[in-house]
């Protein structure tokens, strides 16, 4: 073969070494691309079940919402139709009327919750710092629960590490107040007749750990994390289940959180549950608590009062109330009128004021009285109900704070307190 013909045959053998040089890339191109898409797949599979899972648990959570809301309402309304009936026992009267008022005790415990978690997904939660003696804070938790666990014939105590002279901290006493309130809660319920609920602290180092134990049904291992969370407790399928929105864990973990905190919890079923959580030790000497307006007063006769209401039914409802326990009821329908009556009657002792009015108020409606009149004992009434709340009728010159719906014994212990 001449050097013609084996130049024509190697440039042959290059063209196809070119080539098979090509397919390879173009192959190896092809499955990179393939492995790439096969990854999107698998993100896409995966975004899909977790898409999935979310809004199955979200149903969930909705359902368990409209349980918690409707089984109360039929009980309110169910039984107070049923009130109606002329031929009624005294105790079937007594009854009914007691099935009502826990159906609606259970009803706003619901929207409380509700309106706490919605506040700390919006990030609408804001600190507010204190000192408080945490001993004093433990025995006022105790008296709150105490009738509660009596009923359940529940051994109730708390254990404290500090002396009463060391135990003043610098926190924010209303998130504090709700963790453990919703712990002791929870151990309460959870807990079977005859049972033991202990809630204490210790201090280790430079935090507090702070404990509520029971020995109630205990929750499995696999659920423990799953407690904290409000859409995956409300999937739980549970047959032994209790009622309860299973928000109140949520709220305790997310204010734990807040406060610089851990929570975790220990337990096994049918062994009882100790929750745990920490917060940072920090003591302010110099803090003094805003809790209330110095008030003097020198006559013991009946209170005068002055009811700031624009609601017609709350307004009766507290004049029912209050008639035996006072010297006289004045009315203002809104902050304007409220500051009004105030200054046409410099000897009102007792201001109940609403703070969603119309015209002005009651905060600004506060603010105003407090420029001519700093004796006069004001406690705000509102339908909010989140800490937050509580902190701003006392900035605004307020001495107390009671939400909506108002409790009889809550408002007539908090008047007697005010005005001796």
């Amino acid at each position: 073969m001449n050097n013609y013909g084996n130049q024509k045959e190697a440039g042959k053998m290059d063209e196809l070494t070119n080539r098979v040089n090509n397919l390879i890339q173009q192959n190896n191109e092809l499955k990179a691309k393939i492995k790439q898409l096969e990854k999107i797949n698998h993100e896409l599979e995966s975004a899909k079940r977790k898409a999935e899972e979310s809004d199955k648990l979200k149903t969930a959570f909705l359902q368990n919402m409209s349980h918690e809301i409707r089984t109360p309402m039929n009980g309110i309304l169910g039984f107070t139709e049923l009130l109606s009936n002329p031929e009624l026992s005294e105790d079937e009267r007594r009854s009914y009327i007691n099935i009502v008022t826990k159906s609606g005790d259970r009803m706003l415990n619901t929207f409380n919750n509700l309106m706490e978690v919605s506040m700390i997904e919006t990030n609408n939660v804001s600190l507010h710092y204190s000192t408080i003696n945490l001993n004093g804070e433990f025995g006022d938790l105790y008296a709150d629960f105490k009738n509660e666990a009596e009923r359940k014939n529940i051994s109730f105590r708390f254990v404290t590490d500090l002396p009463d002279h060391s135990a003043n901290i610098y926190t924010d006493r209303e998130k504090l107040s709700a963790i453990l309130s919703h712990l002791i809660k929870n151990a309460i319920k959870f807990s079977l007749k005859g049972g033991e609920v202990t809630f204490g602290y210790l201090k280790k180092g430079d935090v507090l750990e702070f404990y509520v134990k029971d020995r109630g049904i205990g929750i499995p291992k696999e659920r423990h994390l799953a407690v904290f969370d409000k859409f995956t407790q409300a999937d739980i399928d549970d047959k032994n289940a209790l009622e309860g929105s299973g928000l109140g864990l949520t709220v305790a973990k997310a204010y734990v959180e807040l406060l610089g905190g851990e929570i975790w919890l220990q337990s096994t079923p049918n062994n009882g549950t100790t929750i745990f959580f920490t917060i940072p030790f920090k003591t302010n000497a110099d803090d003094k608590p805003r809790d209330e307006v110095q008030v003097v007063r020198t006559k013991s006769a009946k209170p005068k009062i002055l009811i700031a209401e624009d609601e017609p039914y709350t307004k009766d409802y507290l004049t029912i109330i209050l008639k035996n326990m006072c010297s006289e009821i004045l009315y203002a329908d809104n902050g304007l009128d409220a500051i009004s009556v105030c200054r046409n009657n410099p000897d009102i002792d007792l201001v109940l004021m609403d703070i969603k009015m119309p015209q002005m108020n009651g905060y600004e409606a506060t603010r105003e009285i407090r420029k001519f009149n700093k004796n006069v004992v004001i406690i705000a009434q509102t339908a909010y109900a989140m800490a937050s709340d509580r902190q701003k009728a006392i900035e605004a010159g307020c001495n107390d704070y009671i939400s909506k719906p108002i409790n009889r014994e809550e408002l007539v212990t908090m008047i007697e307190k005010a005005v001796p």
